[in-house]
């Protein structure tokens, strides 16, 4: 007998975006036994959408109204509720392949022994000359990746609901890296992975500077609460605050060949969102390809200063707060 499947996901105003998320849910080619939307208090028109919308309709669609709940209490509140052995969880602001929950099922269906998590993938869905630099930039390829060491994403992933009974669901105190945390919990508990490259969630990156750096500010803010990825944030800070200002002096006080080792370290820094954006810019004019090649350095390094501010005042909250330790 095939397991049940719920399909979950939290929301708050996303009035111009819900409905692309629900049209791409209607269109599944498996369907799942129900939908569960959990809205964190939303100002605008979602909740009525929702409602409105043909899935709702027909009687698919659960909403839990929780005003004020965070990402993790949305989640938790809606796989609480899931009636499913299979919960299946993604986010507003997604547009999902019609594939996407049917290459999530099949690995639970085909393997021996089966896993208990599923990581599916996601993809840019660019609308613009900066979204493409952008996407380019900040998301790695399939072909980038190893399915083994992949965290997966909480827009795409399956799970069984026993798993997340396990580890307890995802960290209520965390606003940010809350997905990142779940996946640890279940790796350190012996669950097993597999990856579904098929399950495609495509979402539309930032669409500004101010934007970008807002989000990648708040996942360093996260990862200090976490208390994550020490050593990636170490040599971010010694790479812009040591080496950087130590080989311009050497160049100006010794030798300008000192600074042919900052176009090798750009080189390094770029080389790969360069590969990326490569096969995305045909479809642009060749003013667009010159402003994305432009963007790409911009976009990188304001990420890098977001996530140097937004670490230590992650790291800051979390002495104050002393939330748990035994996480990951």
């Amino acid at each position: 007998m095939l397991p049940s499947v719920t399909v979950i996901a939290t929301v708050k105003n996303e009035a111009s975006s819900i409905g692309m998320l629900l049209d791409s849910l209607s269109k599944q080619t498996e369907q799942p036994d129900e939908i569960i939307i959990v809205d964190g208090g939303s100002t605008d028109d979602t909740v009525n959408m929702i409602r409105a919308h043909p899935l709702s309709q027909c009687g698919i669609v659960r909403i839990l109204v929780q005003k004020g709940a965070n990402i993790s209490q949305g989640r938790n509140a809606a796989i609480a509720a899931a009636r499913g052995e299979i919960i299946a969880s993604t986010d507003a602001g997604v547009r999902l392949s019609p594939v996407w929950l049917a290459e999530l099922m099949k690995p639970f269906r085909e393997q021996n022994p089966p896993p208990d998590i599923v990581s599916g993938f996601f993809l840019p869905d660019p609308h613009s000359v900066f979204e493409t630099a952008m996407g380019a930039t900040i998301l790695p390829a399939a072909t980038e990746i190893v399915p083994e060491r992949f965290n997966p994403s909480s827009r795409s992933v399956a799970f069984r609901k026993s798993a997340w009974e396990w580890v307890r669901g995802y960290p209520e105190w965390l606003d940010y890296c809350e997905d990142l945390i779940f996946d640890f919990r279940l790796r350190r508990a012996g669950f097993r992975f597999a990856f579904a490259p098929q399950a495609i969630a495509c979402f539309r990156p930032r669409s500004s500077l101010a934007a970008f750096f807002r989000q990648y500010y708040r996942y360093a803010r996260g990862d200090g609460k976490a208390d994550i990825w020490r050593k990636r944030h170490a040599i971010r800070y010694v790479t812009y605050l040591v080496a950087l200002p130590s080989l311009i002096a050497l160049g100006v006080i010794h030798s300008p060949l000192w600074w042919l080792l900052l176009l090798l370290g750009a080189v390094g820094m770029l080389w790969t969102p360069y590969k990326r954006l490569r096969s995305e810019l045909r479809r642009h004019s060749l003013a667009g390809k010159i402003q994305a090649v432009l963007w790409v350095p911009l976009i990188r390094v304001t990420g890098d200063v977001a996530k140097m501010i937004g670490y230590p005042v992650g790291l800051w909250w979390r002495w104050r707060h002393r939330p748990p330790a035994n996480f990951n």
